[in-house]
Formats: structure tokens, C-alpha cells, sequence
């Protein structure tokens, strides 16, 4: 990612070492371009109102950029609204594994953990 991408310095999320591991396996594994951040958000959706997104993308016009243990993160700044302080992780038990948002904006949850209000 080049210079001119105004990183902002406090960063609305964290991710946990093992949600950091399982994104650099990821993108490892599927080839992403250098050039991609790790996009975090929300989108209208889900059985309670909202659902996170995350995923590697290309740099958008509106988005803030943070640097969060060398990891880029993208995120459009109306989404600061919605996780400022949340927590991405990685779990892996006997019944869930994958990707859990720990969300203190989240009014209420689904059952699944990817679908909130707000």
C-alpha cells in the first residue's frame, strides 16, 4: 500500500493474535495481491439488522486505513460508528470455528454471531 493513503492512528478494532494468524494463512493461501487490505464493515442484512464483512479488497476512495500488526485494514469511516471497540478473533472448538466479532456497539446477536443490531 503506498504513502499517500492517509493511515489513521487509532484503530476502531483489534484482532486477536489468532485472528491475525488465520488472515495471514488466508491470504497466503489464496494469493491475495499485495495491494489488497483486509476490509471490516457492516451491511444491512442478517437476522438482526446488520452483518459484519470481512474479506481482502482493493482500497476505496471513502475508506480510512489502519495498520493494525502489520496487518492493512480498510474500513469506510460511517462503519466507525457501528465497531468502534470491537474484537475480531479466531476460534476453534468442538462446535464453532471461524471468525467471532465481540461487538460492545451490539444491542442484541444472533444465534450465529455474524448478525447484529445496533
Amino acid at each position: 500500500m503506498t504513502e499517500t493513503m492517509n493511515m489513521v492512528s487509532t484503530t476502531p478494532v483489534t484482532l486477536t493474535e489468532g485472528a491475525l494468524k488465520q488472515l495471514k494463512r488466508l491470504r497466503s493461501e489464496m494469493n491475495v495481491p499485495e495491494d489488497h487490505g483486509l476490509r471490516v464493515g457492516v451491511k444491512a442484512g442478517g437476522c438482526s439488522g446488520f452483518s459484519y464483512e470481512l474479506g481482502f479488497d482493493l482500497r476505496k476512495e471513502q475508506d480510512e486505513v489502519y495498520e493494525i500488526s502489520g496487518m492493512t485494514v480498510l474500513m469506510q469511516k460511517e462503519h466507525g460508528l457501528y465497531l468502534l471497540g470491537m474484537e475480531i478473533d479466531w476460534v476453534e472448538g468442538l462446535d464453532n470455528r471461524g471468525f467471532t466479532f465481540s461487538n460492545p456497539n451490539a444491542k442484541d446477536t444472533c444465534g450465529c454471531g455474524t448478525s447484529f443490531s445496533a
